[in-house]
């Protein structure tokens, strides 16, 4: 790295100007511990999709349907590997010096991606694993009620590293971006978005909201419009699941009418709230809506035509979100 500085003669000895171009600030202490846990965190799950598509059976169970899956698992299990590949690809474009020269968007798109699937794994998991510490587990019948799908060590390896990825993922991306963008807000007025974004924010708020209350309702141990076996197995773990998801709908619903409302231009959490509830409502709701039409992820049942709607809820809500979120970024880079 190449770093020039001009000291002029007319001003006060010592006073220096920064005229570095295009180069990249030397990585901390700090970047470099997140980079190394960023990148180990993705081997358990990279090695066991490895193991698996070679033909190994390690962590799967007697009976379950990965054993019966045949070619959309094999593709799912290949597709799944590639996309956490990705995330080393992500971890060195944000700590690299060729990752300055890439287009914003090209880095953008799968940060977004990552926040989606990761967040609500970690607003969830560590619930579970505290219900269970605290004997609030699911019962003997509940879990005898389940289809046999993977041994529970996968889930804390895996899972635990997914965690890992994304809190590391997270700092290495803000620091990033404060040191790419952050001069594009400075000075930002509070300025409300023109009345057409409003319109898709108070629609991302109605949908944001609905949604939020229907996983609630599951939550806390509603079945209407729920798949057979999903009611038997339900429990306070599986209701963690549906109050992530809750959170996340909401949070993409107040994060859009904040940003609508010139909010995200003197403060950072509406920004973080539409990001992070857009990302998480559109990324799992086209998650679950390809397993569901026949790449199978965990269940040997059928979705509802509720359930149907719920995936589809989630990406009209994540997509009208995201719609304001984006037209916010534009807004400040014109500032």
């Amino acid at each position: 790295m190449t770093t020039t500085r001009a000291v002029h003669a007319n001003r006060p000895t010592g006073t220096t100007i920064d005229t570095t171009v295009g180069t990249s600030p030397r990585l901390g202490t700090g970047r470099r511990v997140l980079r190394a846990v960023a990148l180990a965190a993705t081997v358990p799950y990279l090695a066991l999709k490895t193991a698996w598509l070679a033909g190994s059976h390690i962590g799967i169970p007697d009976g379950s349907l990965l054993l019966t899956g045949g070619l959309p698992i094999t593709v799912a299990n290949a597709v799944t590997l590639a996309m956490d590949a990705t995330v080393i690809v992500l971890v060195l474009a944000l700590t690299m010096p060729w990752g300055r020269r890439l287009p914003g968007w090209l880095l953008l798109v799968p940060a977004y991606v990552a926040t989606g699937l990761l967040t609500p794994i970690a607003l969830g998991f560590p619930a579970q694993m505290l219900l269970k510490a605290l004997g609030l587990g699911a019962s003997e019948a509940v879990q005898a009620a389940r289809a046999p799908f993977l041994d529970p060590w996968v889930f804390t390896v895996v899972y635990g590293g997914f965690i890992l990825q994304g809190t590391a993922l997270a700092g290495l991306f803000l620091a990033y971006a404060r040191e790419r963008w952050g001069g594009v807000r400075q000075g930002a007025p509070e300025r409300r978005l023109p009345s057409p974004t409003g319109v898709v924010a108070g629609a991302a708020a109605s949908a944001g909201a609905a949604l939020g209350a229907a996983f609630l309702y599951w939550a806390f141990g509603g079945s209407a419009g729920l798949p057979a076996r999903q009611v038997a197995a339900y429990s306070a773990e599986t209701g963690v699941v549906s109050a992530a998801h809750a959170v996340c709908a909401l949070a993409a619903a107040v994060g859009a009418v904040l940003l609508a409302r010139g909010a995200g231009a003197g403060a950072r959490w509406p920004l973080a709230l539409a990001w992070i509830g857009s990302a998480a409502t559109l990324t799992w709701g086209a998650w679950m809506l390809t397993a569901s039409l026949g790449v199978n992820f965990g269940t040997d049942e059928q979705a509802t035509a509720v359930t149907y709607l719920t995936y589809a809820g989630q990406m009209i809500t994540g997509l009208l979100a995201g719609a304001v979120l984006t037209r916010h970024l534009l807004s400040l880079r014109a500032r």
